[in-house]
């Protein structure tokens, strides 16, 4: 239960710095993301203090011999870049320049019903659906 609720905390959390900083807002985005026309580099501060909260955890967890809800931690196997991995970035990034929304954001965003935001999950899960159909290697 209190790997239940850290996740529901921290999720909640997420989603909150998600809203404060606008980052569910399509148009916010789209104009962080135009850097040759009206940029807003506003975004920018954002992804800084994460890279910055994320820096100090990850060293302090570095010291740990195991996280505080777990028995140990769990890194991911693989290191390779692969074609898959390359396509599946140039995809996401394409999806968040076109529509200004990333997955987080957009879950985020559903809360207050922005029409954008259902749009684009709908499309996110055919996509996803068609990769599994479509391929092989699933987790």
């Amino acid at each position: 239960m209190p790997l239940a609720l850290s996740a529901l905390a921290a999720g909640i959390l997420f989603g909150l710095g998600l809203a404060v900083s606008q980052m569910t807002n399509p148009a916010k985005v789209l104009a962080f993301l135009d850097v040759t026309g009206a940029w807003d580099p506003s975004l920018a501060i954002v992804m800084a203090a994460a890279l910055a909260v994320f820096f100090a955890a990850f060293r302090i967890a570095q010291g740990r011999p195991a996280p505080l809800l777990a028995d140990a931690f769990k890194l991911p196997a693989r290191r390779e870049i692969d074609a898959a991995l390359v396509a599946g970035s140039v995809l996401f990034g394409a999806g968040w320049g076109l529509a200004g929304l990333c997955p987080a954001p957009a879950i985020t965003a559903l809360i207050s019903g922005q029409r954008k935001a259902f749009l684009f999950l709908g499309a996110m899960l055919v996509g996803m659906l068609i990769y599994r159909l479509t391929t092989r290697r699933h987790a």
